[in-house]
């Protein structure tokens, strides 16, 4: 004789088919989540895999390490590129937040420096009309980062930053600064924003490294403390191979927490005299 199903049993099986739905709203979240990620690492590789620029007397390595968490990913990048005046543009840069959004903003970002970088060569203008650009694209994410061009004609280096943290730089005999030179907003904020840049020739033997906070900051540790520790590397080392150098900075991130994404790229020159050139 059949069991008469209870109101205990009926309560029990629509129960368990709760957790049942339940378990596999998680793991499709999961899987979501997992491709979001792999979309993310997939664009950022694409946009880092580009062969960076060298020239006589120039070095150039960058060096990008992942958030530990292993979700953070996607808001940093590096580039160099050869322009059409036959200087050479350097940038490093953040994207504000770390998913695909970020990731395919990073890549739109590099696309329109190197356009802009056709019609004008100067680091203050291109700065500039990225950001009217990406105003005008009415984004919800902003971007800092720094652009730099060097003349190997004239051995000037010219750079502008907007919101991104200060490079490093050391020469050969044994002087090294946090260069703190103004900069102007993030890009992506407030059209019509102006970017003043900083001009200097290069000579001797030195390196200008740039960075992203991943590698400085974290919970906890200061960017200062971060700086220094870079600075302290740089000074040491700024005559030796750019991707040794780059491989020691970017393990700074490891004494920060590392919760962000890193980057760095180094710029190595050598054989050329040092003069400074400041232009508002």
């Amino acid at each position: 004789m059949p069991r008469r199903r209870t109101a205990s049993s009926s309560g029990t099986g629509e129960l368990l088919q709760t957790l049942e739905d339940l378990t596999n709203r998680i793991l499709e979240g999961i899987k979501l989540q997992q491709a979001r990620v792999e979309l993310a690492a997939a664009l950022q590789r694409q946009v880092l895999s580009a062969e960076l620029p060298a020239l006589a007397g120039l070095q150039v390595a960058g060096r990008y390490a992942p958030a530990r968490a292993g979700l953070d990913i996607g808001g940093d990048w590096y580039d160099g590129f050869l322009m059409p005046d036959g200087s050479v543009g350097f940038v490093i840069g953040d994207v504000q937040g770390h998913d695909v959004e970020a990731a395919a903003l990073m890549g739109q970002v590099r696309t329109c420096l190197r356009a802009i970088a056709i019609a004008t060569t100067d680091p203050a203008e291109v700065l500039q009309r990225t950001n009217d650009l990406l105003v005008a694209m009415d984004s919800e994410l902003f971007v800092t980062c720094s652009f730099l061009r060097f003349d190997p004609v004239t051995n000037e280096l010219a750079d502008a930053r907007a919101g991104h943290i200060p490079a490093v730089w050391a020469t050969g005999d044994g002087c090294c600064d946090i260069i703190l030179n103004d900069g102007g907003l993030p890009l992506g904020i407030y059209a019509g924003e102006s970017y003043p840049s900083t001009r200097r020739v290069l000579t001797d033997v030195g390196a200008f490294v740039l960075l992203t906070d991943g590698v400085v900051e974290g919970p906890g540790y200061p960017i200062e403390e971060g700086l220094a520790q870079v600075a302290n590397l740089v000074i040491d080392a700024c005559r030796t191979d750019p991707n040794e150098l780059a491989a020691r900075v970017i393990k700074v991130a490891d004494l920060t927490g590392h919760s962000d994404d890193a980057a760095v790229l180094v710029i190595r020159y050598g054989g050329l005299q040092q003069q400074w050139q400041g232009e508002g």
